[in-house]
């Protein structure tokens, strides 16, 4: 009984890893250029729409959903994007959309915000970007345009 028990646990453990793992290894090898990015689900996002997925940080393989106008990111309990770490401000930064652009807005952290490694207090966000926040670090997938 106990060995059936650790059985079924054991399978999804090494499921999980794995595939995390290719999925990091994955973005590592350049598939920000790709325009099928398989495991993510952007292909079932509504246009308008854009999701960000955690790369690297202490919840990385986390994925966050951008359909709002403005969706704030910081340590603070109230952020949309709740990043639990001393190397992010309160409020971190804000993810904004007006028609069917997205960008990065850095609102007054401490450590900075940084697009494919380059600080920046404004960045328009283009598919496959990599945004980090603290030691976390994100990637930006965005959805159809709907045009």
């Amino acid at each position: 009984m106990v060995s059936d028990n650790d059985k079924d646990f054991e399978a999804p453990v090494e499921t999980t890893s794995v595939f995390r793992e290719e999925f990091i290894n994955e973005l590592d090898a350049g598939a920000a250029t790709s325009s099928e990015p398989a495991d993510t689900g952007v292909e079932r996002l509504s246009p308008g729409t854009a999701l960000l997925v955690v790369k690297r940080g202490p919840n990385a393989g986390s994925r966050f959903l951008l359909d709002q106008p403005t969706t704030s990111a910081g340590r603070h309990p109230d952020s949309d994007i709740f990043l639990d770490d001393v190397t992010v401000s309160r409020r971190h930064a804000e993810f904004r959309v007006a028609d069917n652009q997205f960008q990065v807005v850095d609102v007054g952290s401490l450590n900075g915000t940084y697009v494919n490694r380059e600080p920046v207090d404004t960045a328009q966000l283009s598919n496959g970007d990599e945004v980090q926040i603290g030691k976390f670090r994100l990637v930006f997938l965005s959805g159809p345009s709907g045009s």
